[in-house]
């Protein structure tokens, strides 16, 4: 794509809305977007967002497009579909990916060989099934011929292990006229045609057909086709095809061959390129069943057919359905806020291998990461995941890190305690207390005796420098005071007690390192993450590699609590980082630092900036916070797929997307789930006392969700109070909301619902059974004291 292209796309749709260009915006110190979002009308919209760029689509890969992991829940085997239906675990040839698995499978249409995919512009999808579900659905034409394309992996325990990802290709219509005549045995010749080796493929290629798909196998061997499976060599094939290219025509015997893929009639084999082919009629359908890890023949008793597939596909969506029906439900008037959380769900129980929950999956981020992972568990609690997020805490307490020990002790210290208090376990804390003690004496041990404060450690994890870290420090204080609570509530009085002492006299030494180290010849003033002096003011934050890394901590410092969310401290954080170049949509903005392999051009790390959202939710800025929701939802995930990632670009690639960093991302899904989460249920401790005394619902919603005949539905939410579940319904055009509230088992000290209505509409008056609620700046209800099942009646004007 030409400069001129790239420029034209960049700046089309933000000069038909009058907006600033996208460079304007990458240039900007302000978030010139999110900033334009604020003065609509009912304040952000996804609408608004989603033309702003094109998606997110490219990776540093061979592949080029973005890849679908597919799983079944926990397993350890992950099959990757790439988005574009070109190929099944295809190898991305990077540095920055591994854990790659499978046998790459690539799928051709036509005589011309063209890969499904290839040309953008003629591509529909990917998308899921229901909206959610990793059924993936696409449609390719190409020359005239309209293909469609079904994948899903298996959920059938018989088959789950092998990552078994089923494929369906449809003809849906063609133009045979650029076909050859079919291919036909010539009189008076015998043997194969064309590496056909028999008679039943030599009719198939005989008879006329509209288009044909091959699907080919990458391979040091020549796989070939026995009934119905395909099969690779054994060893002693394979060494032999060696022998021969020496000299050495010796050969072993070697392992059984193994299954690489199962077909159902309609496939040809062509050995000599390890391909299998498929002439097709217009209608028909072929499948194919591609094995992400091979299968000893003995152990499979597949027979792939029409009614296997279907079979197989009810149960994969029965599977999913299933899991999605045990927890909470976040139902909102908005389809692809639903489908986001559904498939964001789904998507971290596949990144679960077995019992740990990893921060991607096939490449260099395929392992454990203790804030990121942390964050994924706390989601899995919030949505109703207790069992779940017990069974993976384990393997975060057990995973090290030389020179982030203080960061990884907080952040596990501080999971535990949020997961205790939305379930609580006593028997389970007790069964994992040695792993807990042991973080607990890390940061009791670990601080200098002469300071108070915690010995240096790491800038951040790719940061080398060691520093007096504001960071680890702070969340450091947040986890032992937090687990004081725990420790309290459980019996452990005295640890209890010692752990609030320290915390209370900790907290005082760390503000008291933040006074003395706070540059005040900026505005807002600058708070470092390096509390020595080693650390200058970041303006623009994006500018540089430092910078980009401080506007990652400080959210962390701003999610510790050690400043509380209605602060001056916090305060000056918060403007800080949207009047010097930290936000783009709302999103946490970085430097594509040079030389950087993955990413190139001004960016945004949209996973970290979860913390902001819910502190801005915590100070009643709602807007704020529904710039960096609705940014994610529009531009820090992946359309109709809703695939996160740690990074991406805010610059596009050309008119189909942009790049994006090693999806798919678990903490980049927290982000979103947690989000979505704190804007419909909320559970503060206002007090400050490291105990919850608040429950608030419906505090963060957009306004549009309120609009004649919406409906926002609340189901088995985990709060620190027990489950709530609540239900708002809007008659906006007869002046009436009704309102069913299911109070938790644990009444809080306060209690309240807010309903944010569109287009300037305010409560006028509210009764429940017949009693008046006390109604608050005409959006809030007053709930305190209530219990059980109540039943609102809302009557609103303009």
């Amino acid at each position: 794509m030409t400069i001129c292209a790239v420029l034209f796309v960049m700046g089309t749709v933000a000069r038909a809305q009058s907006l600033p260009t996208t460079q304007e915006v990458a240039n900007s110190n302000t978030d010139l977007w999110g900033e334009a979002s604020l003065k609509l009308p009912n304040g952000p919209t996804y609408e608004f967002f989603e033309k702003l760029l094109p998606p997110l689509r490219y990776v540093d890969a061979n592949f080029r497009v973005y890849p679908i992991v597919l799983s079944a829940p926990s397993n350890l085997t992950k099959p990757r579909l790439v988005s574009d239906g070109s190929s099944i675990n295809a190898r991305a040839r990077s540095l920055t990916w591994s854990h790659e698995q499978g046998t790459p499978a690539f799928f051709f249409m036509g005589e011309h060989r063209e890969p499904f995919g290839q040309d953008l512009a003629h591509l529909q999808g990917p998308k899921f099934v229901d909206g959610y579900l990793p059924i993936v659905q696409m449609t390719y034409t190409s020359r005239g011929s309209v293909w469609e394309q079904e994948s899903f992996c298996s959920t059938d325990p018989q088959l789950a292990d092998y990552g078994a990802v089923f494929v369906k290709f449809t003809l849906k219509s063609a133009t045979p006229t650029h076909l050859p005549p079919p291919k036909v045995r010539p009189e008076k010749t015998t043997g194969p045609v064309q590496g056909v080796e028999n008679e039943e493929n030599l009719k198939l290629l005989s008879e006329p057909y509209d288009d044909k798909l091959e699907a080919w196998f990458e391979g040091p061997a020549l796989y070939k086709l026995q009934g119905d499976r395909l099969m690779a060599p054994t060893a002693s094939e394979e060494e032999s095809l060696a022998q021969l290219k020496s000299g050495n025509a010796t050969a072993s015997p070697g392992a059984p061959p193994q299954v690489l893929a199962m077909v159902y009639p309609g496939w040809i084999n062509n050995p000599g390129r390890g391909a299998l082919i498929a002439p097709m009629k217009i209608g028909q359908t072929v499948y194919i069943t591609i094995f992400t890890k091979d299968v000893d023949p003995a152990k499979l008793a597949l027979k792939l057919t029409p009614e296997e597939y279907d079979r197989q596909r009810a149960q994969c969506a029965k599977t999913w359905n299933d899991l999605l029906n045990r927890g909470a439900k976040f139902d909102t008037p908005e389809a692809v806020a639903n489908n986001a959380w559904r498939a964001e769900t789904i998507m971290n129980f596949m990144l679960i291998s077995r019992d740990a929950i990893h921060y991607s999956a096939c490449n260099q981020y395929d392992g454990i990461y203790i804030g990121e992972g942390g964050d994924a568990i706390d989601a899995f609690a919030q949505y109703g995941y207790a069992d779940d997020a017990q069974r993976l805490m384990p393997a975060q307490f057990k995973a090290e890190r030389k020179g982030l020990e203080f960061h990884r002790a907080a952040f596990k210290l501080q999971m535990l305690a949020y997961c205790y208090h939305l379930h609580p376990d006593p028997e389970y804390l007790k069964k994992i207390e040695p792993m807990w003690q042991k973080e607990i004496k890390v940061i009791t041990g670990g601080r200098e005796p002469d300071s108070g404060m915690l010995r240096k450690e790491q800038y951040e994890g790719d940061v080398h420098q060691y520093v007096y870290s504001l960071e680890a420090n702070s969340n450091c204080w947040r986890a032992l005071r937090d687990m004081s609570v725990v420790c309290q509530e459980t019996g452990r009085t005295e640890q209890a007690q010692q752990l609030a002492k320290t915390a209370e006299q900790y907290r005082k030494i760390i503000l008291d390192a933040v006074a003395k180290s706070t540059d005040h010849s900026i505005d807002p003033p600058f708070i470092p993450l390096a509390l020595a002096g080693e650390e200058q003011p970041h303006s623009p934050i994006w500018a540089s590699t430092l910078g980009s890394y401080w506007n990652l901590g400080m959210n962390y410092v701003l999610g510790s609590g050690v400043f509380t969310a209605g602060s001056q401290q916090a305060t000056d954080l918060l403007r800080y980082v949207e009047q010097h170049g930290g936000l783009c949509m709302g999103l946490l903005r970085a430097r594509a630092t040079p030389g950087n392999w993955w990413l190139t051009g001004p960016r945004v790390n949209d996973l970290y900036g979860m913390r902001r959202n819910l502190v801005l939710l915590q100070r009643d800025e709602v807007d704020r916070a529904l710039v960096g929701f609705y940014g994610k939802l529009a531009q820090g995930m992946t359309r109709d797929t809703f695939i996160g990632c740690e990074g991406s670009s805010i610059v596009p690639f050309d008119e189909f997307g942009r790049q994006m960093s090693l999806p798919p991302n678990s903490a980049a899904n927290a982000n979103y789930l947690q989000t979505l989460r704190y804007m419909l249920v909320q559970d503060y401790d206002t007090d400050d006392d490291g105990k919850a005394d608040t429950l608030r619902l419906g505090f963060g919603t957009p306004r549009a969700w309120l609009a004649e005949g919406k409906t926002i539905n609340v189901e088995k939410a985990p709060t620190q109070f027990g489950e709530i579940s609540y239900s708002i319904r809007s008659y906006l055009n007869h002046g009436t909301i009704e309102a069913t509230v299911q109070l938790p088992q644990h009444p809080p000290k306060y209690a309240f619902i807010r309903l944010r209505l569109p287009d300037e509409n305010k409560i006028t008056s509210a009764t429940a059974a017949n009693h008046p609620l006390k109604v608050i700046d005409s959006e809030t209800m007053d709930l305190t004291g209530l219990t059980g099942s109540v039943t609102i009646t809302i009557k609103v004007a303009k």
